[in-house]
C-alpha cells in the first residue's frame, strides 16, 4: 500500500539497526563489547536509590493518572529551582515544559518553529537534525566540523549559512563526540545570532536557537559547561533549552524530560505534545520533583557516578592511544563530557585476511564487530560520511572490565589486516 512521501523516505536509526544486530548477537552467546547505545546498564549504572523510592512511593499513593499537559506544577517549579541552583538561568515554571524525556521536545520545537522548506543549520556529526528535519519538512544545511576543533562547530563554519535560516541546532556536551563548546566560539555563534536577528524586517520570522544541553552535567576533569543566555542574555527570546533527568542520573527509561526557553514557543510545544500525549509518567514527574530540588543528594550522587563513567572514558582513551603509540591506525579525541568518547579507526582501504577491501566505515564497523566482538557507532550515522575513519564509543553500557577486554582484541583485529 501506498504510504506518504515522508514515511516512504524516512530512513531508520543506523544507531539502532547496529544496536538490534549487537543484541541478536549477544542473544546467541557471543561475547561483545558493545558501545552502541547511548544508554546504561542499571547494574553498573543504577539511578540513584532515592529517587527509585519516590518512584515507588508515587506509584504506592496512586498517581497514575494523566498529568497536567506541560508537566505537574510541583517539577516545574523544581526544575525552575534546579536551572537556577546548577545552571545560573533564571526561568519561572511557566516558562518550562516537561515530556516523557528530551526526543519529543525536539520534535514538538522542530513542528513549533519550522514551515516545510525552511532551513535548519547544523553542524554534522550531531544526533538526528537530519531525521527531524525530514519529519518536519525543513531544508538541511549540514555543516561540516573538523578534528582540529574537536567536532565542534566555529562561527566561521556557521557564518556562511545563517541568512534566512530559521533554526540553528547545537548541541553540548555533544551526542555523538562527547566534546563541548569553548566559551570563545558558543560566544561568536552567538553574537553571529544577534546580528542575523537584527538584520531582519519587523514582524518576520527570527532565527532560533535549539540549545541540547541533555548531557550538561557530566562534564570531566576542568571542562566547563556554556550556554547561550548566560553568555548572552539578549538571547534569551530566541533559545529553546533541551534537558531532563535521562543522561545526568542514568535514567534514560524513566523518561522524564523538559525544554525551557519563550513563552509564546513553549506554549505551541505543549499544544503540539498535547495532541501526541508524549507525556511523562506521573509518578516519575512527581518523584522527579522530589529528588533534584536536594543539592547536597544530587551532588553526592554526581560525584561517584561522573567518576565510575571518567574512569571508563579513560580507559578507552589512552588504550587507544597506547595502540596509536604502537604504530596502528587509531587515534582518539581525550574526553570532555556526555558518555561517549570520540575515536579514530583508519582502516578503509585494508584487506582483511579472506582478501575482503574494507571500503568504508559501514565495513569497518561490521569487520571490529566479527574479528574483535567490539560494537561501535561510525560518525556516518550522525550525518558524516560513509568515508569518515571517525567513530563514537558510548560507555554506559559496558563495565570498566569489559572495555579493557575488548583492548586487545581491537589489536589483534588491526594487525590481521593488510
Amino acid at each position: 500500500m501506498n504510504v506518504s512521501k515522508m514515511a516512504a523516505t524516512l530512513i531508520g536509526s543506523e544507531i539502532i539497526k547496529i544496536g538490534g544486530e549487537v543484541n541478536e548477537m549477544i542473544r546467541k552467546g557471543k561475547q561483545i563489547c558493545n558501545l552502541t547505545i547511548g544508554d546504561f546498564d542499571p547494574s553498573i549504572y543504577p539511578i540513584p536509590a532515592e529517587l527509585q523510592q519516590e518512584i515507588l512511593k508515587a506509584y504506592q499513593e496512586g498517581y497514575t493518572n494523566y498529568p497536567p499537559a506541560n508537566g505537574e506544577a510541583p517539577l516545574r517549579d523544581a526544575v525552575s529551582s534546579f536551572l537556577k541552583t546548577w545552571g545560573n538561568l533564571d526561568y519561572t515554571a511557566n516558562d518550562i515544559l516537561v515530556a516523557g524525556g528530551s526526543r519529543p521536545l525536539i520534535y514538538a520545537a522542530y513542528l513549533a518553529l519550522i514551515d516545510p522548506g525552511d532551513k535548519v543549520v547544523f553542524p554534522v556529526p550531531s544526533w538526528n537534525n537530519n531525521h527531524y528535519c525530514h519529519l518536519s519538512g525543513a531544508e538541511p544545511v549540514m555543516v561540516e566540523t573538523s578534528p582540529e576543533n574537536n567536532f565542534m562547530p566555529t562561527a566561521a563554519e556557521i557564518a556562511p549559512h545563517l541568512k534566512g535560516a530559521t533554526l540553528l541546532a547545537l548541541c553540548s556536551p555533544l551526542n555523538p563526540t562527547g566534546t563541548v563548546f569553548s566559551k570563545k566560539d558558543l560566544e561568536e555563534i552567538c553574537d553571529l545570532v544577534i546580528v542575523e536577528n537584527k538584520s531582519r524586517p519587523e514582524g518576520s520570522k527570527p532565527l532560533y536557537i535549539l540549545y541540547d544541553q541533555v548531557y550538561w552535567m557530566l562534564t570531566f576533569g576542568e571542562t566547563n559547561h556554556y550556554d547561550p543566555v548566560n553568555l548572552r542574555p539578549e538571547l534569551k527570546e530566541y533559545v529553546v533549552y533541551i534537558d531532563g533527568i535521562s543522561k545526568a542520573l542514568a535514567a534514560t527509561g524513566v523518561r522524564v524530560g523538559w525544554s525551557f526557553g519563550p513563552a509564546h514557543v513553549l506554549d505551541k510545544m505543549k499544544a503540539i505534545l498535547g495532541h501526541v500525549g508524549a507525556w511523562a509518567p506521573k509518578a516519575e514527574q512527581v518523584a522527579t520533583s522530589k529528588y533534584i530540588i536536594q543539592k547536597d543528594l544530587l551532588g553526592s550522587f554526581l560525584s561517584s557516578y561522573k567518576q565510575k563513567l571518567q574512569q571508563s572514558l579513560d580507559a578507552l582513551y589512552h588504550g587507544f592511544r597506547q595502540l596509536k603509540d604502537e604504530g596502528l591506525p587509531v587515534d582518539a579525541i581525550s574526553p570532555m563530557g556526555a558518555i561517549y568518547l570520540t575515536v579514530k579507526v583508519d582502516i578503509n582501504g585494508r584487506k582483511t585476511a579472506a582478501g575482503k577491501t574494507i571500503a568504508n566505515s559501514m565495513d569497518a564497523t561490521s569487520y571490529l564487530l566479527e574479528e574483535a566482538n567490539l560494537a561501535m557507532v561510525p560518525f556516518k550515522a550522525f550525518g558524516s560520511s560513509a568515508e569518515s575513519t571517525w567513530f563514537r564509543l558510548s560507555v554506559g553500557a559496558a563495565s570498566q572490565e569489559t572495555i579493557l577486554a575488548s583492548l586487545p582484541r581491537l589489536k589483534e583485529a588491526l594487525q590481521k589486516l593488510n
